[in-house]
């Protein structure tokens, strides 16, 4: 069996210690304040989110109905803002309110949140209006801070021990994560059969907390950069000691449909799991897992294979800029694809790879 150890080390000292609200973890962030992935929007967001949004409201109870949470969004009595310029990196179109719960995640000084996973589709993740999702992630949370968060906290999950058992069994720990879920639930110290179980019925609970890791990474890091993801409209990437997000119209990622939307409009690229990619994994580490790279073979670029080396720094496990703008490759985003209209939700799974250009230094970069 290759060893994919060197793959994990972006992750090394990054540990799950903890399951906070957002309220918690971000106690300066009012309540009218609803978080999404990628830059900030420059016009209305897309449906997904808009949905995202109207559930975030529902299940904050700031909202008598969908109509009035619709009108509390048109109106500007709630904003939305980018996830990860308050070290938050939220799913698609995930919309983070207050009292949702985040898996907290610690490298060296830097701590970092993401949103539960509640479950299958119909989810949050995938901009669905079913009241079910709410309900689903209301029993999630109140089980995981009963169940797990004890645990965890009496001793932290290791993220790259997870990564390190995951990448043999042919996980890119992105769009396959089966095998590191499993690991995931090996670890929590304490965790019982009945619990356990509970984790591994939903096999997708792990991307987040590897979300989480990634985005403690690109802090840590200290350099290059810090914040990327796409909202649906636009994707972008903020560079360290940034304020302003640079960004391009994004496409849709290319991929396998489902057989019945073969010819659905996707959504352009969304979600801020792109961190995950840009420590290594995902698009980076499709030799781990060679279904997903023969899945998608007649898609996938021809230099994909080397891509990895040309874009990821080899002792930081982090995708380097200057590298991406040397050699011209764009490292590979490992996306879920989404109904563009808002209705379908989930409708296959895809890549994205951003234009080279985005990472092209600015006037200034060199002073």
């Amino acid at each position: 069996m290759r060893d994919f150890a060197g793959y994990a080390c972006a992750f090394e000292n990054a540990f799950w210690f903890d399951i906070v609200p957002r309220s918690i973890a971000c106690p300066g962030l009012p309540p009218q304040v609803l978080l999404h992935a990628g830059p900030p929007y420059r016009g209305s967001p897309p449906a997904a989110v808009l949905n995202a949004a109207v559930q975030a409201l529902l299940y904050e109870g700031l909202a008598s109905g969908e109509a009035a949470a619709r009108s509390m969004i048109s109106s500007g009595a709630v904003q939305l803002a980018p996830a990860q310029d308050y070290c938050v990196a939220t799913p698609l179109a995930q919309v983070v309110s207050a009292s949702m719960p985040l898996l907290a995640v610690r490298q060296n000084s830097e701590t970092f949140y993401a949103p539960v996973v509640e479950g299958p589709a119909p989810a949050l993740r995938f901009g669905a209006s079913d009241a079910r999702c709410r309900d689903a992630l209301s029993a999630m949370a109140a089980w995981l801070m009963e169940a797990v968060a004890p645990l965890v906290r009496r001793k932290p999950v290791d993220i790259a021990m997870v990564i390190r058992t995951a990448l043999p069994n042919g996980d890119e720990c992105h769009a396959r994560t089966g095998a590191a879920n499993e690991a995931l639930v090996s670890l929590i110290d304490g965790l019982g059969a009945e619990d356990a179980a509970r984790l591994r019925a939903n096999p997708a609970f792990v991307l987040t907390v590897i979300m989480a890791g990634a985005g403690a990474t690109l802090r840590s890091h200290r350099g290059g950069i810090e914040a990327i993801g796409g909202n649906g409209t636009e994707f972008g990437v903020r560079h360290c000691n940034e304020t302003l997000w640079r960004r391009t119209a994004a496409e849709a990622p290319r991929g396998t449909r489902f057989p019945a939307h073969g010819d659905t409009v996707a959504l352009p690229a969304i979600g801020d799991s792109a961190v995950i990619d840009f420590c290594g994994l995902g698009g980076q580490a499709l030799d781990a897992a060679p279904l997903l790279a023969v899945e998608w073979a007649h898609l996938l670029p021809e230099d994909t294979k080397a891509r990895r080396t040309a874009v990821v720094d080899q002792a930081s496990g982090i995708v380097d800029p200057a590298r991406v703008v040397q050699s011209r490759m764009s490292p590979l985003i490992n996306l879920a694809i989404l109904d563009g209209t808002g209705t379908a939700g989930l409708i296959g799974r895809g890549f994205y790879a951003p234009p080279a250009s985005l990472f092209d230094p600015l006037p200034g970069d060199d002073k």
